[in-house]
């Protein structure tokens, strides 16, 4: 199984980890998170990553899903990147985070085009549903 880390400012991976679990109805033990500050020392940050990693992987290989591209989280996760094994991906929104774990099962490198997908099929325009009737 892909193990998922969510690397994000402050609490957002938590949140993402809380519903994401509410929506699949199960412990998800292969998905961690890590939340960073700008107070934090971006070394440390990587190494507590590290730390993560080796925990959540059983051979299948790693997903980082990260919040803003560019920022400090999505920096850590750049330095992680292991081609094949680690692997990387930004903007995470929870229909991102659940077509991953949907599909945690199969190769990284469908986990990841899964996750593409899934986070960005979830984003729409929503028009009103019209007259109840």
């Amino acid at each position: 199984m892909v193990g998922i880390i969510i690397v994000t400012h402050y609490a957002l991976g938590e949140a993402l980890i809380t519903c994401a679990q509410h929506i699949m109805g199960r412990p998800l033990p292969q998905l961690k998170q890590l939340a960073v500050s700008k107070a934090d020392d971006p070394d440390e940050i990587v190494r507590r990553a590290q730390a993560l990693i080796a925990d959540v992987d059983d051979g299948s290989g790693v997903l980082l899903l990260t919040d803003i591209f560019g920022g400090t989280p999505s920096n850590v996760a750049n330095r992680l990147i292991v081609p094949g094994r680690v692997e990387a991906v930004a903007g995470v929104n929870l229909p991102m985070l659940v077509r991953a774990l949907t599909y945690g099962h199969q190769p990284i490198e469908i986990v990841v085009s899964k996750a593409l997908t899934g986070g960005l099929e979830g984003v729409l325009y929503m028009l009103p549903a019209g007259p109840q009737g």
